[in-house]
């Protein structure tokens, strides 16, 4: 039986590679590619010595520790303990989550009990069953690509979930409650008052609002030109605020002067000095996860309100 242990080393210091590229850019390390080729070439080491008198100790749970520990250290060096330990940690977490990737589909696709074609023993035997090699030279890409953008998914996710804080408006004695986002992007400001102006979406709840709220936020170009009046009550309430969005240069929206505006925010509630809202029937997050872009002006003009007890 002919082995061909180039093609094994050659995909193993490209895997070995890939998986410390991946593991560099989740961290958001800034490494050089030659450092990365080189922890990739001292994985590949484990291969050649399965033809070795320690071929016995290549396979051991500590032999692959080690080499781990050298690879992250070669690819993404030392500062810290803890520096180091969350960077092999997480080398461990994109190697188990791409292996598993490929494993599950390999076998969801080709299941073989007597195991004769799967990838692991191909590695040992020779070049093993063409099919699974194909798979794994065109799979790891595409794990790799997937794991990649699912890990920045959940960055993303987690960096959101941070910026959400619950806001209640309370408008003619009636309070209503949003999740908001906090957003540094958000800048608008009234150029009269210099109130910090917070967009609230209530596509999902306009039966909750009045009419002539709910006309300002389908309508707001009507009102602004006259074609539409509204009440007395709400006018004493508008202010309109001139604002431009990319390729749209003055632009004008309605915003309303509610009577209260609270955050809460660890469990305690913050009273806003001064803020307006500007009401829009457009959905502000596609998966709905908040109704309100909160102007982070509004979180430092703020005062305790009540500290809630759970």
């Amino acid at each position: 039986m002919e082995v061909y242990l180039d093609i094994i080393w050659a995909l193993n210091f490209l895997f070995d590679s890939l998986l410390l590229y991946l593991t560099a850019i989740i961290l958001k390390r800034d490494v050089r590619l030659w450092r990365i080729f080189a922890g990739g070439l001292i994985g590949s080491v484990i291969i050649l010595l399965s033809i070795t008198p320690l071929h016995s100790y290549a396979g051991h749970p500590i032999t692959k520790l080690l080499f781990s520990i050298v690879m992250v250290l070669t690819s993404l060096g030392f500062k810290r303990i803890r520096f180091f330990l969350n960077g092999l940690m997480t080398f461990y977490l994109v190697t188990f989550l791409i292996g598993g990737s490929l494993i599950g589909v390999h076998y969801f696709l080709k299941f073989d009990f007597k195991l004769s074609s799967s990838v692991l023993i191909a590695s040992v035997k020779g070049f093993g069953d063409p099919i699974s090699w194909l798979f794994i030279l065109i799979g790891f890409p595409i794990a790799w690509h997937l794991s990649k953008r699912n890990m920045e998914a959940i960055e993303i996710t987690k960096i959101q979930y941070d910026s959400l804080i619950k806001v209640i408006i309370q408008i003619n004695d009636v309070s209503y409650s949003f999740k908001g986002l906090i957003d540094s992007g958000n800048q608008l400001y009234d150029p009269i008052s210099k109130m910090p102006v917070m967009f609230v979406s209530i596509r999902e709840r306009v039966t909750d609002f009045p009419e002539d709220l709910v006309e300002m936020a389908k309508n707001p170009e009507k009102i602004i030109l006259g074609a539409e009046e509204v009440a007395p009550d709400w006018e004493n309430r508008m202010r309109i605020i001139p604002y431009s969005v990319l390729g749209q240069e003055h632009q004008l929206i309605i915003a309303i002067k509610p009577d209260k505006i609270l955050i809460e925010k660890e469990d305690e509630l913050y009273h806003v000095e001064s803020g307006l809202v500007s009401f829009s029937i457009q959905q502000l997050s596609p998966d709905d996860a908040f109704q309100c872009i909160v102007h982070p002006k509004m979180l430092t003009s703020t005062r305790r309100a009540e500290v809630k007890h759970a």
